[in-house]
């Protein structure tokens, strides 16, 4: 017992000693990363339930899992045609936005070059009749296609095997469509462009200079362009510092803001009717929150309008600042004067004292400076003991002879 008793009091000592080092050293366990806030301009949309039900299927996990193609509605009333990535993450009625591929937040490694080729290879991005002319599968049906599709998106995100359907139901069709998605994928590493974005979407500086380096990307055709600027602040091309009036994807702009402005702000905006591609990944918004739910990725493409827009703000530059008006009164001059001026009065040499000597700092005797010290004093009361003793011995001997 006591021999496990000292170990473990020793390795309670390490962990201490780790412990304050870590505190005294300002070291602490890395926090886990933040999910990325969504960009200016990204498609926002709710989940309202599905739009087509397929065929639940066996996914090995002991049961049967239903698959669909579910809705997300705008604001403006039209939906987005999506899957699920993610089969071990429930869904909830909830808000989604627009993000990137490594924003994925879902459990597995999803593979997203092999289900975005999926997801343009097979229903509803391709009408069933067309997917069946391609691969053979006579009398597939939209629920049997929206299964395999399912079915081949989870295997490429979780790594799950197709096993069957539930009552065997329409298994012959959905095993031959989802072995042939399976063997025909291949990556897509293109991520479809955003529909609409500008970043940063915020910028500060001074006037006399352009303020702000905003980027446009976006998959529209053609973008409608709105300024709120003062007079003579105006929308540049940063490059070339040449005046802008439209934009397009790719373009970098900024406000181009006089020397002589006052402060003050201006922004624009930007927006456009265009396509939502097949593979662009939606998760919940409430994800920042720690609230997971089943992240989707678009299966269609759908039109929507989208908007998104910057702003800057500026202070005052060298050329708003006013010098002091000059005066008109001329500077008085004084007059001459017969009365000798200190300067011209003699002067005898100051005497100036001599400066202290320096004292030398003392410091403490120890040590063997203090044991030669005392042996230097011991021989000098020796001498000084014999000096005396030989003075009284020639005065007796001196008496004695004049006896």
């Amino acid at each position: 017992m006591s021999q496990s008793v000292l170990p473990r009091n020793a390795g309670r000592a390490v962990l201490a000693v780790g412990a304050a080092a870590a505190l005294a050293f300002g070291l602490s366990a890395p926090a886990a990363a933040e999910p990325a806030e969504p960009y200016e301009g990204a498609i926002r949309a709710e989940y309202q339930g599905d739009i087509e039900d397929g065929i639940p299927v066996d996914m090995g996990l002991g049961g049967t899992t239903v698959t669909r193609v579910y809705q997300l509605v705008r604001e403006d009333g039209s939906t987005l045609r999506t899957y699920c990535i993610d089969h071990d993450t429930g869904i909830r009625k909830t808000s989604y936005v627009e993000g990137d591929w490594e924003e994925y937040p879902g459990k597995g490694d999803f593979d997203s070059a092999k289900v975005n080729w999926v997801l343009q290879n097979s229903y509803p991005h391709v009408d069933v009749e067309t997917i069946a002319g391609a691969t053979g599968i006579e009398g597939l049906t939209v629920k049997e296609a929206v299964a395999a599709t399912q079915a081949a998106v989870w295997h490429f995100s979780n790594g799950y095997e197709f096993q069957g359907t539930k009552d065997g139901e329409s298994e012959e069709n959905v095993r031959a469509l989802y072995d042939h998605l399976l063997a025909e994928a291949v990556p897509v590493e293109q991520q479809p462009d955003a529909t609409l974005e500008v970043e940063p979407n915020h910028a500060a500086g001074t006037a006399g200079e352009v303020v702000g380096e905003f980027t446009v990307t976006t998959n529209a055709g053609e973008v409608t362009l709105d300024l709120d600027a003062p007079e003579g602040v105006e929308l540049v091309d940063v490059a070339t510092g040449e005046k802008v009036d439209a934009v397009g994807d790719g373009d970098t702009v900024g406000f181009a803001v006089p020397e002589d402005a006052e402060p003050g702000e201006a922004g624009f905006t930007v927006s456009a009717t265009t396509t939502t591609e097949v593979g662009r990944l939606f998760k919940g918004e409430d994800e920042r929150k720690g609230k997971e739910t089943q992240t989707l990725i678009t299966a269609g493409e759908d039109e929507v309008t989208v908007q998104a827009g910057a702003r800057v703000e500026w202070t005052e530059g060298e050329g708003g600042k006013t010098p002091p008006p000059p005066t008109d009164e001329p500077s008085e001059t004084p007059e001459p004067s017969d009365e000798p001026t200190p300067s011209d009065e003699p002067t005898e040499p100051e005497e100036k004292p001599a400066p202290p000597k320096e004292e030398q700092p003392t410091l403490p005797v120890t040590g063997g400076a203090l044991a030669g010290l005392v042996a230097a004093g011991i021989a000098t009361l020796g001498a000084g003991g014999a000096a005396i003793y030989l003075s009284r011995k020639r005065k007796t001997e001196a008496a004695g002879d004049d006896a």
